[in-house]
């Protein structure tokens, strides 16, 4: 049997693609190789599903660092209102938050799932769980594809597989070997949105520690430039740092020398140091008689405390009234900056987002079609795009998904 389209891969890109394709009256075959669709769909933004950015293009084009011009066309043609308008008219209601977030408002990654399955199938997209082999090209032409020694046909395969981070979802990096075998370029791939190893060894002594509204600023030792810094999350691990800030950091940091990189916890952002100063005065004044080490109970996590005395550099039994004004304000400006220093990234496989891919190059913008093989298609994360974090991932996938949709 002959098909309109077939699409390799049930995540995001695909599904959008898939929903799009069939509405507009096409024959759409879509292959997905694990039991359920939007495997890593239902685990982002802890579960609740990160669905887009409730921002303008030129605002999603900033928060792209890998290829932004690349996706205005995609943008242009399917942005985050019209994702919004999708899931809303699907039956999803979504709220935004924090940053233009937007998220489902059940809270529930599920539902934006199942309203894209939902969709694809009143639509009749034919949905098959099994891998995908190999692409069948004759005279630079899609013909089809190739599943278990049968042969689906088409004049239009999207490859839309994802990249080849979190492999237990599927992202194994199979659309980066389809695309080589249609005589395509991989840029190399490198993680984003990923946590980072330490150089220094004491975040494992405060291992499952989690730090809420404090900043992370991340400073480029070569140029003494802040490249970033936010609020939030993060958590201590036995390798180093984690959470959502420390996930977002990471995604700033693209360079060989990752011991260039210092980054500072400002345990207290709200207050300056001038108040902070008189916080700790006050709980000084408290604990006058006590050793320093027992002085700090109201004002640092019990498990941070003995990490921040070593590094205060004074000493843990030294009694608090014999602390001078000088070691106060030490102790202060550190509070507002403990450092550490980036030794890596974390694997590959660790990351939420696979940075590199099909060469932007190689594909047309306006289409998300082949520029050497008339007929295949790219969207998603296989392409040589990520952003930041903040749902504009998701809207890559999405825009990018649909434009292909149209254009199979």
């Amino acid at each position: 049997m002959k098909y309109d389209a077939i699409i390799i891969g049930g995540g995001a890109a695909g599904l959008m693609a898939a929903v799009t394709a069939a509405g507009i009256g096409k024959k759409v075959l879509l292959f997905e190789k694990n039991s359920i669709l939007g495997k890593k769909l239902l685990i982002t933004g802890k579960g609740r599903c990160n669905v887009t950015n409730n921002c303008s293009v030129d605002e999603l084009i900033k928060n792209i660092p890998s290829n932004p011009r690349f996706l205005y066309s995609a943008f242009s043609q399917f942005n985050s209102e019209d994702t919004m308008r999708f899931f809303e008219n699907s039956g999803v209601p979504l709220k935004t938050e924090r940053g233009n977030r937007v998220f489902p408002e059940s809270d529930k990654s599920s539902d934006i799932v199942n309203a894209l399955v939902k969709t694809a199938k009143d639509y009749g997209v034919e949905i098959i769980n099994r891998n995908v082999s190999a692409l069948i090209i004759s005279d630079n032409k899609i013909v089809g594809v190739e599943s278990t020694r049968e042969r689906f046909l088409s004049d239009s395969v999207l490859i839309a597989t994802g990249g080849k981070s979190y492999h237990s979802t599927g992202s194994t990096g199979d659309g980066y070997i389809f695309a080589k075998s249609a005589g395509h370029t991989i840029v190399p791939l490198k993680p984003s949105l990923v946590p980072i190893v330490t150089k220094e060894k004491y975040p494992s002594e405060m291992m499952g520690l989690s730090l809420k509204n404090v900043t992370l600023s991340v400073v480029d030792k070569n140029t003494g430039k802040k490249i970033f810094s936010e609020m939030g999350e993060m958590l201590f691990t036995h390798f180093g740092v984690s959470g959502p800030i420390v996930l977002s950091a990471s995604s700033r940091i693209r360079t060989d020398e990752p011991e260039r990189y210092i980054f500072y916890i400002d345990m207290k952002p709200a207050l300056s140091e001038e108040k902070l100063d008189l916080r700790l005065q006050k709980d000084f004044s408290e604990n006058i008689n006590k050793d320093f080490i027992n002085s700090l109970s109201k004002i640092l996590p019990s498990k941070m405390i003995p990490v921040f005395v070593r590094l205060s550099g004074i000493p843990m039994d030294i009694k608090v009234n014999q602390i001078t004004r000088e070691q106060r304000k030490n102790i202060v400006h550190l509070m507002k900056n403990i450092p550490f220093t980036m030794k890596s990234f974390r694997p590959l496989d660790e990351a939420i987002i696979t940075s590199g891919g099909v060469s932007t190059d190689e594909i047309n913008p306006k289409t998300m079609e082949s520029k050497l093989v008339k007929g295949l298609y790219f969207a998603g994360e296989v392409i040589d795009v990520d952003a930041y974090t903040g749902g504009f991932n998701l809207q890559i996938a999405f825009s990018t998904g649909y434009v292909a949709g149209m254009n199979m």
